[in-house]
């Protein structure tokens, strides 16, 4: 546990000669002892002063007994460390109170100083390593929760990439001239359905190809020779076609890239 947090044991017992006996037994610990009489007022306790790390029961006691005591300590503060005391060696009520209160070690009376000693430090052990992984679990939970959100935004943002890529498709098809667009590189990443047309008699797929090995060589003496923002303009047939080629070095995502325009000379 943190050095700030402070120990909290409650020591519950309808005869105060036992819990006066549990007080001297920690008088050299730093621990806060709180006592209480019945469960009813040990449960009044921890309501007032919060859960406590660890909750010590005696098993039999009027009213309400060790383990009804012990069960609501559970259902309403899991995380408390529960350990009954008793006088009494009933096996089947052993069990019963293990069970129904989820109990983490049950000490018979008298007890050994020593013995009950180690169990709190035990104990005290186990609710810290409790509350680390209740931390750790909350710390997963919120890792996976932004994980996820980061996912969907992901996805999202691909959605949309890919719907504005689509459309960028789908408008440079509907020109009325070719359009291809050069990496630094040199690889054709994309254009125009007319530009495919133009030159759907190279061999090999045109768009993912290198330029060198698919354009023609006047306009590869162009590209090499660009600079950015610079038009060039050349003339060129193909095919008993004219075509007025431009080509210009544009940037993007600051890296350089080529675009070649083709458009058709009218007759």
């Amino acid at each position: 546990m943190k050095s700030s947090e402070k120990t909290l044991i409650l020591c519950v017992d309808d005869e105060t000669n036992v819990l006066r006996a549990l007080e001297r037994t920690f008088l050299d610990d730093d621990f806060e002892i709180l006592t209480a009489t019945s469960g009813e007022e040990g449960l009044r306790i921890l309501e007032n002063h919060g859960p406590c790390q660890v909750v010590i029961s005696d098993y039999r006691m009027p009213a309400m007994d060790g383990v009804a005591f012990l069960k609501e300590v559970y259902q309403r503060w899991p995380d408390t460390v529960r350990i009954v005391l008793s006088g009494y060696a009933d096996t089947a009520s052993i069990v019963s109170a293990i069970n129904e209160g989820h109990i983490y070690k049950f000490l018979p009376k008298p007890w050994d100083d020593n013995e009950l000693r180690v169990t709190i430090a035990n104990a005290l052990e186990r609710y810290a390593l409790q509350k680390r992984n209740r931390e750790l679990m909350a710390e997963l939970s919120r890792a996976n929760d932004e994980l996820e959100r980061k996912v969907l935004q992901r996805t999202s943002e691909l959605e949309l990439r890919n719907h504005a890529l689509t459309f960028s498709q789908c408008m440079l098809d509907a020109l009325p001239v070719a359009v291809a667009g050069i990496d630094i590189s040199g690889m054709i990443v994309q254009g125009s359905r007319r530009t495919t047309e133009i030159f759907n008699s190279f061999d090999g797929g045109f768009f993912g190809s290198d330029r060198r090995a698919t354009l023609p060589d006047e306009f590869n003496r162009v590209i090499d020779t660009l600079q950015e923002g610079q038009v060039v303009r050349l003339d060129w047939a193909q095919g008993g076609t004219e075509y007025d080629v431009r080509c210009t070095m544009f940037r993007c995502f600051d890296q350089p890239g080529v675009a070649v325009v083709l458009i058709e000379k009218m007759p």
